[in-house]
């Protein structure tokens, strides 16, 4: 039986990973976490280890044993903090002592969380191959962390090292990260509510949403990567909020009409797309769920789900 490591797990991302390894592949997991933003509610179910430790600290190392690989999402997600210290070593020192532990540990394959925050409002479709632009600290911080796995995988050839650059993730289990939450998740909890959908300013904004259903079999698929990568994780096929609206009227049943207002942020990227070729070609990665068909299913799993 395979063994995996999810840094993270407790969090949106990380726990639907952990259930998604123990039940489609099979393997025996261990999650590793500080419960600062992450939530036990989100491993209700989970069969697998929990270890309660931080990434910034190397007290966690002789508690999770053998592995076959580590999936790192534990991170800083926040992209309105401005304290870049606290940013800068939570996920680039916090990376780094993930592979001292990959080193130490004789493990030979980490696939870790990036961000398409790197872009800011570079050109669109958004390629891998292209200069880090970031908005905010937060794209900073996900841009240097590729730098340290290209160098990392460079001076050690034995090693697999794949990152996935997250577009808009939305779907189950990320009801705990508050003001961090998708936008899908806070329109469907004002819709929910009865209330008009509060969107910028003409709610033309585009992005490139991706269903954590898409987003978990990009993870899986790049433990069968044959070489260290870096990739864009997403549909390919911009999205505006207008649409999200749309798209949770006909699922709720409702016809609330979207209430404009001024956007307060200067760094807010105005459009996201990715171009998916090296997703395809790499991790042999094909996104399965539109934005209306993934808003669809996930209204179905919230309108099942206590929260």
């Amino acid at each position: 039986m395979k063994k995996y490591l999810v840094t993270g797990g407790a969090g949106f991302v990380g726990s639907n990973l952990a259930f998604a390894l123990e039940t489609e592949r099979k393997a025996r997991v261990t999650v590793l976490d500080n419960f600062s933003s992450g939530n036990y509610k989100n491993l209700v179910g989970f069969t697998g280890d929990v270890v309660a430790g931080d990434i910034l600290a190397c007290d966690w190392f002789d508690k999770v044993g053998e592995l076959d690989a580590i999936f790192h999402q534990a991170a800083v997600v926040d992209t309105t903090v401005t304290d870049q210290r606290a940013m800068m070593a939570a996920n680039v020192d916090g990376f780094r002592n993930v592979l001292k532990f990959a080193l130490k540990a004789g493990v030979k394959r980490v696939v870790y969380a990036s961000s398409a925050a790197v872009y800011g409002n570079s050109k669109c479709p958004m390629h891998e191959g292209q200069a880090a632009t970031p908005e905010n600290v937060y794209g900073f911080s996900k841009a240097i962390m590729d730098n340290v796995a290209r160098e990392f995988a460079a001076a050690h050839k034995d090693f697999t090292l794949v990152g996935l650059r997250y577009f808009n993730v939305y779907g189950p289990r990320e009801y705990y990260k508050g003001k961090m939450a998708s936008m899908v998740f806070q329109l469907y909890t004002q819709m929910k509510a009865g209330r008009r959908p509060r969107v910028f300013k003409y709610g033309e904004q585009m992005r490139d949403f991706v269903y954590v259903k898409d987003l978990v079999r990009a993870n899986l698929n790049a433990l069968d990567a044959e070489k260290s990568c870096v990739c864009n994780v997403a549909t390919g096929k911009p999205c505006n909020f207008n649409e999200v609206i749309e798209a949770l009227n006909k699922a709720l049943k409702t016809d609330l009409a979207p209430e404009y207002f001024d956007n307060p942020y200067s760094f807010l990227q105005l459009k996201t797309q990715a171009d998916l070729r090296n997703a395809k070609a790499l991790l042999n990665y094909r996104p399965e769920w539109s934005l209306a068909d993934g808003i669809a299913d996930y209204v179905k799993i919230l309108e099942k789900t206590r929260i």
